[in-house]
């Protein structure tokens, strides 16, 4: 797998191919398995986005500190007022990234992609996209390889803990992969991908990672809501023709950079941020339980 922007852009242009397929072929190379076999476990992931990112628009969880019960629902009765700000699509997008944080939070089945703490994004952009734009397989198995792609060059560079680098790597990292895959799925160029890749991963860089009693809940949640937003913006963005000056491997460079410069207390450790307010240490000692 070809690590920079440049070598990955100029392959792509001399043997015709886009990002997705350069990730099969390598992955078919690496693994030693075939086109087919490689889909089919791709078409496993994506029936796990679309489980998760549905599993919670029409029903409520009841978690123990119920920090973020029922928020996908309160979204989807919202829409049907006709009310929102931003139109359907979108609100029903950050509706099911609530849906597959409330799935994960109940301890339901998610694709970790790249994070747990991140796994509502990659479902949410992919499947609301599937079904405003009615994707076949094929398209979003194209847009799942991008995406694999884009982790690639961020597992090389930088991290997806938040624990190390803080929230921009997991909420950042998971927003770089699907601003790239549906760019892509769009008909994007390699080119365009690694740009909405990039402007996401700017938009949000130095973004902490506070959650509450170190749950991957709160204010993690709104994170994955706000991150479909951010792969959608910074794929309009890219699909426009916006270019960011700097390449996409030296952004997930100046991610690490920052990461490797928050005070601990900011890296999940729910000690600082929103987790060390009164209200988020007094459910932190409940939760370890200290009164």
């Amino acid at each position: 797998m070809l690590n920079t922007h440049k070598d990955i852009v100029d392959y792509c242009e001399e043997n015709k191919i886009d990002i997705g397929q350069m990730v099969l072929e390598s992955e078919m190379k690496n693994t030693k398995k075939t086109e087919e076999q490689i889909k089919e476990k791709l078409k496993v992931v994506l029936d796990v986005f679309d489980k998760s990112a549905h599993d919670t628009l029409e029903k409520s969880y009841s978690t123990r500190f119920k920090m973020i019960d029922g928020f996908a629902k309160k979204f989807m009765d919202y829409k049907k007022t006709g009310k929102s700000i931003v139109g359907d699509f979108l609100i029903e997008a950050m509706a099911m990234a609530f849906s597959t944080s409330e799935c994960n939070a109940a301890m339901g089945k998610i694709a970790a992609a790249p994070t747990a703490g991140s796994s509502g994004i990659m479902p949410a952009a992919m499947t609301s996209a599937r079904k405003r734009y009615n994707f076949d397989d094929e398209t979003m198995i194209k847009g799942l390889l991008t995406s694999i792609g884009i982790g690639q060059i961020i597992g090389k560079y930088a991290t997806f803990a938040g624990a190390e680098g803080g929230c921009q790597a997991e909420c950042g990292s998971a927003s770089a992969m699907a601003a790239s895959a549906i760019t892509a799925m769009l008909g994007g160029t390699p080119d365009q991908a690694l740009q909405a890749a990039s402007i996401s991963l700017i938009n949000v860089m130095g973004l902490v990672c506070d959650p509450i009693a170190g749950l991957v809940e709160y204010p993690c949640t709104f994170r994955n809501a706000s991150g479909v937003m951010n792969s959608f913006i910074s794929a309009d963005m890219a699909l426009a023709g916006i270019k960011s000056i700097v390449p996409f491997e030296e952004t997930v460079q100046a991610m690490a950079s920052v990461g490797h410069l928050l005070d601990e207390s900011l890296r999940e450790t729910g000690l600082g941020g929103i987790a060390g307010t009164k209200t988020g240490q007094s459910i932190r000692r409940e939760f370890l339980g200290e009164k």
